[in-house]
C-alpha cells in the first residue's frame, strides 16, 4: 500500500477496533507499514488473522485479538494481552460500529409506505438498542480500557470513527444516525475531559465508502447504480464514493502528535464534498 504522508510511528502500538472490516482493517495495516505495533481487534478472528499474516509476511507486526467491543471483561482481558505483547497503548481507533436491519425503515417516506412495509412505528427496540449500543458503548467502552494506558503516560491518541449521519441524518436510518452524532458529541467531550492529561481526541466523518455490507444497496446486479446510490453520488460534489485508503491521510494527521499537537475535539469529514453540498 502507499501512504499518504510519511509519517513515522514506529515505537507507538496502536490498537483498531473494528479491524476485521474493510475501513479499519486498511487502517491497521497502514499503522504497521508506518512503524507501528499493532492490535488489531474484531468480534470475529478469521479476517484480523489474515491481516496478522499478512503484515508479518511483509515484516509488519500487528496482533490479532477476538474481542466484543461490548464486552468490557473481554476487553479488559485483551488489554492485558497487548500489554504483555506490545505494551501499553499510545493511539486507540474506535472503529467498531454498524446498522442493524430491525433499526432501518422501507421507505424514506411514510406516505410512501405500502402495507407490509417497515415504517417509523415499526422498528424494534432491540434492534434500534443494538445499533446504540455498538456504536456508542463500543466507542465508550475500548476507550475506557485502553485510555488508562494514556493517562499513566500523559500522552496519548484517541480516533473515533463518526459518519455523514452524524452531521446529515439519512433517510431510513435514524438510530445509526443518532448513534453517530452520539459519537461526534462523545469526541468532542473526551477532547474537553483529557485536556489537561496530555490525551487528545478526534474523530473522522466518513463519506459513502463501498463495502461488502452496502454492496447491494447501491449497485444492481448488472454493476449499475440503485437509485439511492444515485442519489448520493447527485449530492456529491466530486460525484463519486470515498475509497477507503483515502480516508489515511487524516487518520494519520490526526493520530500525529507533531502534526496536531493542538488538534483534539475536531471531527473532521472525508467526503468527497458531501457535508459541503446543500443540494442546490
Amino acid at each position: 500500500m502507499k501512504l499518504p504522508l510519511n509519517v513515522d510511528f514506529s515505537g507507538k502500538v496502536v490498537v483498531v477496533t473494528g479491524a476485521g472490516g474493510v475501513l479499519c482493517g486498511t487502517m491497521a495495516r497502514a499503522f504497521a507499514q508506518a512503524g507501528a505495533k499493532v492490535a488489531a481487534l474484531n468480534r470475529s478472528e478469521g479476517n484480523i488473522k489474515k491481516l496478522e499474516a499478512e503484515c508479518e509476511a511483509e515484516g509488519y507486526v500487528c496482533r490479532a485479538y477476538q474481542a466484543d467491543v461490548l464486552d468490557k471483561a473481554a476487553l479488559e482481558e485483551v488489554h492485558r494481552q497487548v500489554l504483555k505483547d506490545l505494551g501499553p497503548c499510545d493511539i486507540l481507533v474506535n472503529g467498531a460500529g454498524g446498522n442493524h436491519p430491525r433499526a432501518t425503515t422501507d421507505n424514506e417516506y411514510h406516505h410512501e409506505a405500502s402495507v407490509g412495509q417497515k415504517t417509523f412505528f415499526d422498528l424494534e427496540t432491540e434492534g434500534v438498542d443494538a445499533v446504540f449500543r455498538l456504536n456508542f458503548q463500543g466507542t465508550l467502552l475500548p476507550t475506557q480500557v485502553f485510555a488508562q494506558d494514556m493517562a499513566a503516560k500523559g500522552s496519548g491518541c484517541i480516533l473515533n470513527i463518526s459518519s455523514m449521519n452524524a452531521y446529515i441524518p439519512l433517510t431510513k436510518i435514524p438510530a445509526y444516525s443518532g448513534a453517530k452524532a452520539a459519537v461526534s458529541n462523545f469526541t468532542k467531550w473526551l477532547a474537553t475531559y483529557f485536556a489537561g492529561s496530555g490525551i487528545r481526541c478526534n474523530a473522522i466523518a466518513p463519506g459513502f465508502l463501498v463495502s461488502d455490507q452496502n454492496r447491494a444497496l447501491l449497485f444492481k446486479e448488472d454493476g449499475t447504480p440503485t437509485a439511492r446510490a444515485e442519489k448520493i453520488l447527485a449530492g456529491t460534489p466530486q460525484g463519486r464514493f470515498v475509497e477507503s485508503e483515502e480516508l489515511l491521510g487524516g487518520v494519520f494527521f490526526l493520530c500525529d502528535d507533531r502534526a496536531a499537537s493542538a488538534v483534539t475535539g475536531v471531527v473532521l469529514p472525508i467526503d468527497a464534498g458531501f457535508s459541503a453540498y446543500s443540494g442546490v
